[in-house]
C-alpha cells in the first residue's frame, strides 16, 4: 500500500514538474502581443495618428468575444437557425447573427470608421452621426463557414480595411468600398479552432497571433509567414466536377496524376468546406484553394469584397497569388457590395497555371471576360 501511495505521489509531482517547465518556457519566451506589434508598426509612419491602431484594437476585442462564444457554443443557445434569410439567400444561424451584430456594434461606436459593409447586411451599415466620420471603412464576413458550426468544425471571421475616398467629416459612401484590393491598408482573418488564431497583414508581411487564454491576449506565434514553395495540397469540392469548365477539369486531372501533363507525384486532396480553415492550412503547409464557377453559375459563390479580396491581400504579402482565372483578384474593381467571383488562391505558380489553362482550354471565356471589362 505504501509503495502504491509513493508511486502516486511521484507521478503527481512529475506532472507538476512538467507543467511548471512548460509554464517557465512560455514565460521566458518574449511575449509580443498583437497590440504591441501594431503599435511598433505605427512607428514606420511618422505622420500616423494612432487611429488605425485603435481600430485594430477594436477588431481584436471583437475576436476575443466571439472566440469565447464559439468555445461554449454547445452549452448556450447559439447553435441552430434564427429562421431568417440573409441577402445571399442563405439561412442565418444564431452565431452568424451574433457575430455580425457584435462587429457592427463595437465598430460603429469606435469613432474610427465612417461605414461598414457586411456579408450579412444588404446595405452599408452606419452608426450615429457623431461617431460616423472616421478615416476608414471596414468590410466583414463576420463568421465564415457557419454551415459547419453545429458540427464543431473550424470557422472564422474575415476583415478588410480601406481608407475612405469620400469627403472627410461625413458618413461613408458606396465609393469608399468599391476600390480594388491593392488599395487596402490591412486585411486579416481570425480562425476559431483547436486554438484561436489571428492572421493579418498591413502590407509589411503576414503575421499570426495565437490567443493565450491564460492572459487574454493574442501573442505572436507565427512571425513573417511565407507560402511554402512546394504545393502539396489542393482544396476543392469535387462533387461539381461535371459542371466545371474544361480548364478546371484538366487542372484537377493533372494534380491527381491523370491525363496530359499529369504530375508524377499527385497532390493530396484536403477540403473542409470552411474557407478560412482550408485557406489557413494551405497557407502553412503549401496548397491551392479552388472555388470555380460552373457552366450554370460562372461567377461562382464566394463574395469578392468579403472573402476573395481580403485573402488575396494576405497571399500577395507572403508570396502567394489569387486570381479569378483571368486576372489578379486585387486588380478587380468591385461594381457592387455583394459581387461574386470565381476564386483560385495559394501557390503562385499553380494559380498562374490555372490562368494558362483558361487561355488554352476555354479561350472563349477569356475573350468574353475582357470584352465585358473593356465595355
Amino acid at each position: 500500500m505504501g509503495r502504491i501511495k509513493t508511486g502516486i505521489l511521484n507521478r503527481n509531482q512529475g506532472i507538476l514538474d512538467f507543467l511548471n517547465l512548460k509554464e517557465e518556457a512560455r514565460m521566458n519566451r518574449e511575449l509580443m502581443s498583437v497590440q504591441r506589434f501594431i503599435t511598433q508598426e505605427r512607428f514606420k509612419f511618422p505622420k500616423a495618428t494612432g487611429e488605425y491602431a485603435a481600430l485594430m484594437s477594436e477588431i481584436v476585442l471583437t475576436a476575443k468575444i466571439i472566440s469565447s462564444e464559439v468555445n461554449k457554443a454547445g452549452l448556450i443557445d447559439v447553435l441552430g437557425m434564427t429562421g431568417n434569410v440573409n441577402v445571399q439567400g442563405e439561412q442565418v444561424r444564431k452565431l452568424d447573427e451574433y457575430a455580425n451584430d457584435l462587429f457592427m456594434h463595437i465598430l460603429k461606436y469606435s469613432g474610427h470608421v465612417c461605414a461598414m459593409a457586411s456579408e450579412e447586411a444588404e446595405q452599408l451599415v452606419q452608426g450615429p452621426q457623431y461617431t460616423n466620420t472616421g478615416k476608414y471603412v471596414v468590410m466583414l464576413d463576420p463568421l465564415d463557414g457557419s454551415s459547419n458550426i453545429d458540427a464543431n468544425v473550424s470557422i472564422g471571421s474575415i476583415f478588410a480595411i480601406h481608407r475612405r475616398v469620400s469627403p472627410a467629416g461625413q458618413s461613408g459612401e458606396l465609393q469608399d468600398f468599391l476600390q480594388p484590393g491593392h488599395k487596402l491598408i490591412a486585411a486579416g482573418y481570425i480562425i476559431y479552432g483547436s486554438s484561436t488564431m489571428m492572421v493579418y497583414s498591413s502590407g509589411f508581411g503576414v503575421h499570426g497571433f495565437t490567443l493565450d487564454p491564460h492572459i487574454g491576449s493574442f501573442i505572436l506565434s507565427h512571425p513573417d509567414i511565407k507560402v511554402p514553395n512546394e504545393c502539396k495540397i489542393y482544396s476543392v469540392n469535387e462533387s461539381y466536377y461535371k459542371y466545371w469548365h474544361k480548364a478546371i477539369q484538366h487542372y484537377i486531372d493533372r494534380v491527381k496524376g491523370l491525363g496530359e501533363n499529369a504530375l508524377e507525384k499527385e497532390m493530396s486532396s484536403r477540403y473542409i468546406g470552411s474557407m478560412v480553415a482550408d485557406f489557413h492550412r494551405n497557407l502553412l503547409y503549401g496548397g491551392i484553394f479552388l472555388y470555380p464557377g460552373t457552366v450554370k453559375k460562372p461567377n461562382g459563390k464566394l463574395r469578392l469584397m468579403y472573402e476573395a479580396i481580403p485573402m488575396a491581400y494576405i497571399l500577395e504579402n507572403c508570396g502567394g497569388y489569387a486570381s479569378n482565372g483571368f486576372e489578379p483578384i486585387l486588380d478587380i474593381t468591385p461594381k457592387e457590395l455583394h459581387q461574386r467571383v470565381p476564386l483560385f488562391m495559394g501557390n503562385r505558380d499553380e494559380v498562374q497555371l490555372i490562368e494558362e489553362y483558361f487561355r488554352r482550354y476555354n479561350p472563349e471565356l477569356c475573350e468574353e471576360y475582357f470584352a465585358q471589362k473593356a465595355g
